[in-house]
């Protein structure tokens, strides 16, 4: 029996978060992207309307208003996207355990065994769809198929806010007309080779002998075979059968220098907070920090220490944070980037080793107890909704919505 592979696509996830939070751009063409005073100045996501007039994802901004003067510009809030990623792989959850995220707006879904409980997989894809309007107010496009590579392509095929369904009686009428270059892994270079002997599309791809794709490609040209014709059997994985996460980690390039004990002391706030958040969230602890400093010739030092005890308190990553950039940097030397991750994970169980001659460092219970109650605060309201004091109204990029 053929498996049911969803694939459900965010439409315009960026851009369409943001209209969120921004009702004044409803009907009007807009784009997400780094300002060009802070050294990102280019297209992250756009909406439909900027699409239809030519702006493209990673294209400059003075590219993009070149084309369409009229278009609205907003900065990028990366923590609300990964909120409503969050809350959108909740909501598939609830149809499957069988949920493998694909990237921040992306999701694979294998419901072959909850269909009994939900219906088909085409109605399964329509009430996600429903859902994910209704509660988040966003969009989402679903391919459905037999394999997660046909299921991706179902998810492209037509947006936003629709139902692709792709079986193996019509492969040929929707797929095979499609452009080689809509198949996953067909890049610019290996198109260019396949344009050599003829192949322009999926149909003529799949129609290929294997032996000559492998002659020509390797064994890229023999997994290209298997996609064009549907023999994708690579399972849908839970993200707790991932790897093992080995750390935690979280970087800010800001809008100017940091050259002050204060500015450093900011920066290394804000991301000690997000990655010890993190780490809380997942259940783990970490037994190290690591800092990355960047300069403004683009030259970087990483340096690392370890902790006397396993912690995922924001505080003690913080200090550590702290104390290696202020041994490794003399104040004053412009800083263009800071990165602080957590380092040899543990499970947040899991203690420190113990001594046989002194008792174990133990954690600070008020500082816990304050971490947890930040974390409550921010899984009902937000994570924004507590901010330290100190990045209010700052000048360094930090946002404070």
């Amino acid at each position: 029996m053929d498996r049911v592979i969803l694939h459900v696509d965010q439409n315009a996830f960026f851009a369409s978060v943001e209209a969120l939070s921004h009702p004044e751009t409803m009907g009007k063409p807009m784009a997400v992207c780094g300002d060009p005073e802070n050294r990102r100045g280019i297209v992250l996501a756009k909406n439909e309307l900027a699409k239809k007039a030519g702006v493209k994802t990673a294209e400059s901004v003075w590219q993009a208003l070149r084309k369409c003067p009229g278009l609205i510009l907003l900065p990028p809030h990366h923590h609300l996207y990964a909120e409503y990623c969050d809350r959108a792989n909740e909501i598939y959850e609830r149809f499957t355990d069988l949920v493998e995220r694909a990237g921040i707006d992306e999701s694979y879904l294998d419901v072959t065994g909850t269909q009994h409980l939900f219906g088909s997989g085409r109605e399964i894809a329509g009430k996600i769809r429903q859902t994910i309007r209704e509660e988040l107010g966003l969009t989402v496009s679903v391919g459905v198929s037999f394999c997660k590579v046909f299921a991706k392509l179902g998810s492209d095929y037509k947006k936003p806010d629709a139902t692709t369904e792709i079986t193996r009686n019509n492969v040929q009428s929707l797929l095979h007309p499609l452009p080689v270059t809509d198949l996953m892994y067909v890049g610019r270079a290996t198109a260019d080779a396949l344009a050599e002997i003829g192949v322009h599309t999926v149909g003529q791809l799949a129609a290929l002998d294997r032996g000559v794709l492998t002659a020509r490609l390797g064994k890229h040209g023999s997994l290209l075979y298997d996609y064009a014709n549907g023999l994708d059997r690579e399972p849908v994985r839970r993200s707790e059968d991932g790897a093992q996460a080995k750390s935690v980690g979280n970087s800010l390039t800001f809008r100017r220098d940091l050259v002050s004990r204060e500015d450093v002391r900011v920066g290394l706030r804000v991301l000690s907070e997000s990655v010890a958040y993190r780490l809380r969230r997942h259940g783990k602890k970490c037994r190290g920090v690591q800092v990355a400093i960047r300069d403004t010739a683009l030259r970087t030092i990483d340096r690392q220490t370890q902790l006397p005890q396993p912690t995922h308190l924001t505080k003690t990553i913080y200090e550590a944070a702290l104390a290696l950039v202020l041994r490794f940097w003399k104040p004053g030397q412009p800083i263009r980037l800071l990165a602080v991750t957590a380092i040899n994970l543990t499970d947040g169980e899991e203690s420190g080793q113990l001594s046989l001659f002194e008792a174990p460092p133990q954690a600070d219970p008020k500082q816990e107890a304050l971490d947890k109650s930040l974390d409550d605060l921010k899984s009902r309201y937000g994570k924004t909704v507590v901010r330290p004091a100190s990045i209010l109204k700052n000048d360094l990029g930090i946002e404070e919505e």
